[in-house]
């Protein structure tokens, strides 16, 4: 029998910033934003959620439901070195582990008692680790398959631990509401309440094949995941597929200028995520949709880089190229596909792109440790902030 730990971060965007100002502690934060602008809600502390609150709610909706509530843009870059902090700290302890987004993963600990004891009590160990060495709040669900360990984990968040004993998934699940099972959207949940489907339970007390027969394939593995089966196999960690950041502007934007600046910093943040993780990217796409929603995507693949300019300079032409109708532009995206291994024997005899190669290298770093802003580009490819010579030999 398997033992798989599902970790949740909780409330883990508004947790990094009370880390980064603890003024926000006690109060309702949400993450998202302008108030007054077109965005979403990203996360909300729990004192928000009690106003009605949740992730994905149209930020002005929010801001109705919550005007005291305190709204800040987000600190991304952070959330990315908390993220790594906590999975440097699960590296140490689990012999299986899958990271399945920015404050989930899931580890396997099958067969590890013999080495940790209780592994309830294991659990909480880890919790305080956390909390000491970063300070962020987490949940654990201890269960025999991945699909029941995160229905436990939510079960007594905040700072939770729930322990689903093996052959006790299907009594566990059952008083449960149906949207409670990963994956169980508004459409399936409606149309599973019109039958009459409430429960968990309700599910089970049903036949499988009254599930194929109503919903297919999908009806099957949700009849499975209500009995308390659900997947034990923990993914390796496998290559991203795509790297992508885009901008939906407040207001329409009709400035191919304004848009050409956008798709620049844009670039420069994909570009920073490439060369963090060494990689080097061949096909170059741009996402561009206008205000009456019409949206459309445009690709080039060229020879594999991760240089700023290079990949700018296939983006903004694909831009220009396909900029043609006179309506006002809603969101401009870049995006990146076809990765592979960064070499540096590519470059062994171009002592121009040696060059290039230290100055990117040099401003990847700093910005790794101060954040961002701290370099930026100018338009020609060429560092604006004086904060850094990336030619010095001591840089």
């Amino acid at each position: 029998m398997k033992t798989i730990f599902h970790l949740d971060l909780d409330a883990f965007f508004v947790s990094v910033e009370r880390v980064l100002d603890p003024s926000l502690n006690g109060k309702p934060v949400i993450v998202g934003g302008d108030p007054h602008g077109r965005g979403v809600v990203t996360a909300c502390s729990y004192e928000a959620r009690k106003y009605g609150l949740h992730s994905a709610m149209p930020i002005r909706k929010a801001y109705k439901l919550c005007p005291h509530g305190i709204y800040v843009h987000g600190s991304h870059g952070e959330y990315s070195r908390f993220s790594k902090a906590v999975k440097s700290i699960l590296e140490q302890y689990a012999p299986m582990m899958e990271q399945a987004s920015i404050d989930e993963f899931y580890m396997d600990f099958s067969g590890c008692a013999k080495i940790y004891g209780s592994l309830f009590i294991f659990a909480s160990k880890i919790q305080k680790e956390i909390m000491n060495k970063v300070s962020l709040p987490c949940s654990i669900g201890i269960a025999s398959n991945k699909t029941v360990a995160k229905i436990a984990s939510d079960c007594m968040k905040p700072e939770g631990i729930t322990y689903v004993i093996p052959g006790m998934e299907k009594y566990f699940l059952a008083p449960m509401p149906v949207e409670t099972i990963p994956g169980v959207g508004k459409v399936m949940h409606k149309a599973l309440n019109e039958k009459g489907i409430y429960l968990i339970g309700d599910i089970t007390k049903l036949p499988e094949d009254y599930f194929g027969a109503a919903f297919g394939k999908y009806g099957i593995d949700l009849w499975h995941k209500a009995c308390g089966e659900g997947k034990d196999y923990i993914a390796p960690p496998q290559l991203r597929k795509s790297v992508s950041k885009e901008r939906t502007y407040g207001q329409d934007v009709t400035s191919r200028e304004k848009i050409e600046e956008t798709l620049f910093k844009l670039t420069g943040q994909v570009c920073q995520i490439l060369r963090d993780k060494n990689w080097q990217t061949s096909t170059i796409s741009i996402k561009l949709r206008y205000s009456d929603f019409t949206t459309i995507t445009r690709a080039k693949t060229i020879k594999a880089t991760d240089d700023d300019k290079t990949i700018f300079d296939t983006a903004v032409q694909l831009f220009r190229n396909n900029y043609k109708r006179r309506v006002s532009v809603r969101l401009i995206g870049i995006h990146l596909t076809k990765f592979s291994e960064f070499s540096e024997q590519e470059f062994l005899f171009d002592e121009e792109e040696i060059r290039r190669r230290k100055m990117l290298r040099a401003v990847t770093k700093l910005r790794d440790k101060f954040g961002y802003s701290v370099v930026q580009f100018g338009r020609t490819g060429k560092v604006n902030n004086t904060f850094v010579n990336p030619f010095h030999p001591e840089t």
